[in-house]
């Protein structure tokens, strides 16, 4: 767990103040001249600084681990909300031929078939439903028929999922 560390400035009675002094190889040596010190600075030292390297990197980690939750929580949202269609399917054959077959567009395109597709049934007549069968399913939409010996069948069909 990163502690966080007070850094006092160095502050003294002089600030800026040298003596120079001339080496005999023709450089020169600056001397600080401090006068009192007024307040000890935090000593800028590899351990303090280092101290410091770990806060940053441990803090980039944990933004980076909330980025990518984030993005799953994104994900799964995407996944768990749908599109609701209204649709009549017909058959005008008689039973146990059927050709209520119909193609269904999806609004918006899935990253794959991992999707589901739930219908039901709001009305019907002259018949049996049977069963809602879905096939052929593809990114950007399905086929859907009913079994039974219905002449026409409205269904609210739920499509949930297929982003993630």
């Amino acid at each position: 767990m990163y502690e966080w560390q007070q850094w006092q400035d160095h502050v003294t009675e002089h600030e800026n103040r040298y003596i120079e002094t001339q080496n005999d190889d023709g450089t020169i040596t600056h001397e600080p001249v401090e006068g009192e010190v007024l307040q000890q600075g935090t000593p800028q030292s590899a351990t303090n600084f280092n101290h410091m390297e770990d806060g940053i990197s441990n803090a980039g980690e944990l933004a980076a681990l909330l980025a990518t939750e984030v993005i799953h929580m994104n994900q799964r949202t995407a996944d768990e909300t749908g599109e609701a269609i209204i649709l009549t399917l017909a058959n005008n054959q008689e039973y146990p031929f059927n050709n209520s077959v119909q193609t269904v567009a999806l609004k918006t395109e899935r990253n794959h078939l991992d999707y589901t597709v739930t219908a039901e049934v709001l009305e019907y007549s002259g018949g049996c439903v049977g069963d809602i069968e879905v096939t052929e399913k593809l990114v950007n939409g399905f086929k859907i028929a009913y079994t039974g010996s219905a002449k026409e069948v409205k269904l609210k069909v739920f499509v949930k999922g297929g982003f993630y």
